[in-house]
């Protein structure tokens, strides 16, 4: 058997197309055909279903040039425990369709950040929150980078259906109390996602909480996969922007945010644990349709885009039916 870091010049033929992994391993061929390579360091992580039917986590495998992961259709299956021991395998496997980067039973909660950019709290005649403005949604809105976006009955009892494109952080690592020069690196890493709120039921039929227009099934859609917090260094210089049928509604940077990854983070884990698995929404920026003269408001067959800067896009059709999530 022969070991071998990928940085080594000698070896570095044998690692081409693998440019996440530290560790190879080598059989003879006469004992093992092939390659088995061993990382923790999963640089684009996504769950997809594949051509064979099957459901698996993998490594996206992204062609030269392109870094939007709903592009990925090929990747490297991982076998483990994608929060403890894992393997990323040399099995690669076609992507047939992108769900949801994380299993539902891989979530624990799922936290919202509320008014956390400037100009969207501005448009939103509302002041700076001194503190962040922090809500819950329930694992079952949680939705894959392509489902749509179903509309209950509830919810088309009035107008006021609306889009926020997010920055969507990732726990990796079990905190409580970090400060915030330590948070960025408990994260698994970052996705994009759409947390669709019904005005409406959020700020009139509410009682002062968001919950009810923010938490019906499949108002979270995210994805496209999670990029490693090792690739995206820095969370607050990224563009971020949505699409409604084609036309761009939201275009702004996360360097908008009041509150930042890194603060939010240290933050939320003062007296509370935050445990692998935790998904954090942290805001939206301006142009949102309640934010609009006359109001944008979503309809039945919209096509909304969210997208952020080295990440990718999730594009959801907006259903009036009773689609169900494929989390």
């Amino acid at each position: 058997m022969l070991l071998w870091n990928r940085s080594r010049k000698d070896m570095s033929a044998f690692a081409v197309g693998i440019p996440q992994l530290d560790i190879c391993i080598a059989f003879p061929l006469n004992h093992i055909r092939g390659l088995f390579c061993l990382s923790l360091r999963v640089e684009r992580l996504i769950r997809f279903v594949a051509k064979d039917g099957r459901t698996y986590y993998g490594d996206a495998i992204l062609p030269p040039g392109i870094l939007d992961i709903a592009q990925a259709t090929q990747a490297r299956v991982i076998r483990g425990d994608i929060f403890g021991k894992h393997d990323i395998t040399d099995h690669i496997a076609d992507v047939r369709l992108l769900l949801a980067p994380l299993a539902r039973e891989d979530v624990k909660t799922v936290r919202c950040l509320g008014l956390n950019y400037e100009q969207h709290a501005r448009e939103s005649k509302m002041p700076l929150p001194e503190y962040p403005v922090l809500f819950h949604k329930p694992v079952t809105a949680l939705a894959g980078p392509f489902d749509p976006i179903p509309v209950a009955a509830p919810a088309r009892e009035a107008e006021g259906l609306d889009y926020e494109c997010e920055l969507v952080a990732i726990m990796g690592k079990e905190a409580r109390d970090i400060p915030e020069s330590e948070a960025l690196a408990h994260l698994l890493g970052y996705a994009v996602g759409n947390d669709v709120s019904h005005r409406e039921w959020q700020l009139k039929r509410g009682g002062g909480q968001w919950a009810l227009g923010k938490g019906f099934d499949g108002w979270a859609p995210f994805g496209p996969g999670i990029v490693s917090s090792r690739l995206i260094k820095d969370p607050q210089s990224l563009k971020i922007s949505t699409k409604v049928n084609g036309k761009t509604v939201q275009d702004s940077s996360t360097r908008d945010m009041i509150f930042g990854v890194a603060a939010m983070i240290s933050f939320l884990s003062r007296g509370t644990t935050l445990l692998p698995g935790d998904i954090i929404f942290t805001g939206t920026p301006q142009g949102v349709g309640s934010g609009r003269s006359p109001p944008l408001w979503l309809k039945d067959g919209d096509i909304v885009e969210v997208n952020l800067e080295g990440i990718g896009s999730c594009t959801n059709k907006v259903e009036y039916t009773l689609s169900k999530a494929k989390i």
